[in-house]
């Protein structure tokens, strides 16, 4: 799974640092700093924190190749 975090949207809530503290980590007040490739045992909570996110800004996706013929 990889990640990819809109800074321009993001607003600081840190709702995603709360529900997926491994991934995620607020530096600051402002500055979100996260692992772009999720590791597997992290997959449910990164799907979890996206979808809290009040702005929309976490975009989910699975790396290019994955599950290609």
């Amino acid at each position: 799974m990889q990640i990819v975090v809109d800074l321009n949207r993001c607003q600081g809530y840190a709702q995603c640092v709360f529900l997926a503290p491994q991934v995620f980590e607020l530096h600051g007040e402002e500055a979100l700093m996260f692992t772009p490739t999720v590791p597997e045992d992290q997959h449910v909570r990164v799907r979890r924190a996206a979808a809290a996110c009040p702005v929309q800004a976490i975009l989910v996706g699975e790396p290019a190749g994955v599950g290609a013929p």
